[in-house]
């Protein structure tokens, strides 16, 4: 009997503890929210103060700020210079000769070997350069070689191997505008052959025969009338043949076997030997 009225009690008990639990739980929620609108109520009608703390008084100790040095390896500096980038040049410019001109010395001017100068105007200097004078337009080349103007029947092929290139070579030259895998070219058009060469149509001061007795003086004034039967023969030993020591301009290369001495008109010349 005892048993059955423990169980009972327990079955009686644990409804009760649920309902009561829920209970205080509404009741503590009914609670907070009617403090939350006295709180809200004392406000509105100015109940409570707020203080204001001053602070004219008090002395906030800042942290130490420690200034780092500048890293060398992650620095930088403001330049304020635009650099352009150098492009190679690719097309052909005409330069008009000026008193004093040479073309050892124009082609020094443009980076170029003086030989470029007489293979892009045959047309003008003839492979000669005391040809040039002042007035005279030159094509000037935008690298070494040569200038081609392309004839009738000519092929890549032919013109490459004759200047001593490759066909790439002028196909894929940008200031030619050529397709390299269907040239166009017309009869006429001029065509740049880089790093192209060709011999020169060298010019030599006429040779005095052997055997030949006073041939000197059939050059005209100044050429010796001497008794040449035994040939010329020099010593060797050369000197200087003018009283100027200033080269004109013309050095001596390929294009050029000698060197270009200054002098004025009337001014006295010597045999070198």
């Amino acid at each position: 009997m005892i048993t059955i009225y423990i169980r009972r009690i327990g079955l009686w008990i644990r409804p009760v503890s649920s309902y009561l639990f829920t209970l205080l739980a509404v009741l503590a929620a009914i609670w907070a929210v009617r403090l939350n609108l006295l709180e809200e109520s004392a406000l509105a009608s100015g109940e409570f103060e707020t203080e204001v703390i001053p602070t004219s008084g008090l002395e906030i100790e800042l942290p130490e700020i420690t200034e780092v040095a500048p890293q060398p390896d992650i620095g930088r500096q403001s330049n304020l210079v635009t650099i352009f980038p150098d492009r190679p040049r690719m097309e052909v410019i005409l330069y008009t000769v000026q008193a004093g001109d040479s073309v050892f010395g124009i082609a020094a001017g443009y980076g170029l070997n003086p030989e470029t100068i007489l293979w892009g105007n045959y047309e003008v200097l003839n492979d000669d350069p005391h040809l040039l004078k002042p007035g005279q337009s030159l094509n000037v080349l935008p690298v070494d070689g040569t200038y081609y103007q392309w004839q009738e029947g000519d092929s890549i092929h032919d013109i490459a191997d004759y200047f001593g290139v490759g066909s790439s070579d002028i196909l894929d030259w940008p200031g030619n505008f050529l397709d390299p895998i269907d040239p166009q070219i017309e009869v006429g058009e001029w065509l740049i052959v880089p790093d192209g060469r060709r011999a020169f149509q060298q010019w030599f001061v006429p040779a005095i025969a052997r055997g030949s007795a006073g041939v000197g003086s059939a050059y005209g004034p100044g050429g010796c009338s001497g008794d040449y039967s035994t040939g010329v023969i020099g010593s060797g030993g050369f000197i200087w043949p003018a009283a100027s020591q200033t080269i004109s301009g013309n050095d001596y290369w390929s294009g050029h076997l000698a060197i270009d001495i200054s002098a004025a008109t009337g001014a006295p010349i010597f045999a070198a030997d």
